[in-house]
């Protein structure tokens, strides 16, 4: 279609609502909950009002396949892939732009992360009043450097715990100053640029002890069906944008809670006569907030390293593995070998069994399977997920 006709892309945003969803990690949770927070709120509530791209299509095909699909949808919550950011303001224009996180990732194509963030700057910059409203993660120094230029921001304070991968000031290029969280006094902590102005801004929503407190300073229990603290995150960054798209935060939070397993994501599979619960990480960011979900005796770690992944693994070293300690532990998938290696240093016994459905054949008991990219979208067709 694109080929057929270069403008497809622009001309299918043309006439919409838009909500864009990208980050490094949490792009596909975060645009369902939003896309269930919008729906909830619906006047009229007509489920051909609403298009996006559920299954996590996000670069320029993907977005205007789905687009395609419904014509006559007057609102679109797209999940944007980072290189698609800018063209995606450029081209749709859209409403609200929920910026979640940067992290590592598919380092063979994204050498420099700064370089992703940047373009969004510029992006934003030029869009100028005709710009989105930004939906910006307080915490990530990287998104608040790219949304600078941005007409107006709401910030989330989201509770991440990653901090690996802004170490620098992406302004001046100094050393931030962090000052960790202390949960003894609820205070969140912060960070701040020793050599410029850049300091992590005030935020009007934020996550305290898994709960969400609103602008008016009101906590509201999420109650997601989908687990993990950074879901709770996600989930505040959702309703930040649902609130600017119209919709209250009751009709918000409660569309929020209908989404189980987005794309597949914590979804509960079953191989033979196994019974195994899927999670999908991609980058250490990912693997760092996965990891301590990991609640059965035995896990399956399932690794490839082709395009869709990023085909370099040398992430894998920077993931605290140690945590494994005292599980059954298989790595499986064509990349199986330098898991092993990895765990080995990180002293974690494991088996290597490179199939992927020898892997999961005939566990007594239910089992916790994290997966990278490939071998994720394998595990949901041999479990009938897809």
């Amino acid at each position: 279609m694109t080929r057929i006709d270069p403008d497809a892309l622009a001309k299918l945003l043309s006439g919409r609502r838009i909500a864009a969803v990208s980050g490094t990690n949490g792009k596909t949770t975060t645009t369902h909950l939003l896309a269930a927070a919008i729906r909830a709120g619906l006047a009229p509530a007509r489920a051909d009002r609403i298009v996006t791209n559920a299954d996590g299509a996000n670069l320029h095909y993907g977005i205007a396949s789905a687009l395609s699909q419904a014509p006559t949808a007057d609102i679109a919550v797209l999940e944007t892939d980072e290189r698609v950011v800018a063209d995606m303001i450029r081209l749709g224009r859209p409403e609200v732009l929920v910026l979640l996180n940067f992290s590592r990732d598919q380092l063979d194509r994204n050498h420099e992360i700064k370089k992703l963030a940047r373009s969004w700057r510029d992006a934003l910059e030029a869009a100028g009043e005709d710009g989105p409203v930004v939906v910006g993660n307080a915490e990530e120094p990287l998104v608040v450097w790219a949304a600078q230029t941005a007409k107006q921001v709401v910030w989330v304070d989201t509770a991440s715990t990653w901090q690996e991968d802004a170490t620098m000031c992406p302004a001046c290029g100094a050393i931030l100053i962090r000052r960790n969280p202390d949960p003894a006094s609820g205070d969140p902590g912060d960070w701040d640029c020793p050599g410029c102005d850049l300091t992590e801004p005030a935020a009007s929503i934020r996550v305290e002890n898994g709960q969400i407190i609103d602008q008016r300073g009101i906590a509201h229990d999420p109650q997601l069906q989908v687990p993990g603290g950074f879901n709770v995150g996600n989930a505040a960054c959702a309703l930040a944008a649902a609130q600017l798209m119209g919709v209250s935060t009751e009709e918000a939070l409660a569309g929020m809670r209908t989404v189980h397993s987005p794309a597949g994501r914590f979804a509960t599979a079953t191989f033979g006569t196994t019974t195994a619960r899927l999670l999908l990480a991609k980058n250490p960011a990912g693997w760092h907030e996965a990891l301590p979900l990991l609640g059965t005796s035995t896990v399956v770690l399932a690794i490839d390293a082709v395009a869709a992944d990023g085909r370099d693994l040398s992430w894998m070293w920077d993931v605290d593995y140690e945590q494994l300690a005292g599980k059954d532990i298989i790595a499986t998938g064509p990349r199986a070998q330098d898991l092993a290696v990895r765990l080995a240093y990180a002293e974690v016994p494991c088996r290597v069994v490179p199939d992927l459905s020898e892997a999961l054949a005939g566990h007594p008991d239910p089992v916790d399977v994290l997966s990278t990219y490939t071998p994720f979208q394998k595990l949901r067709k041999l479990g009938g997920l897809a």
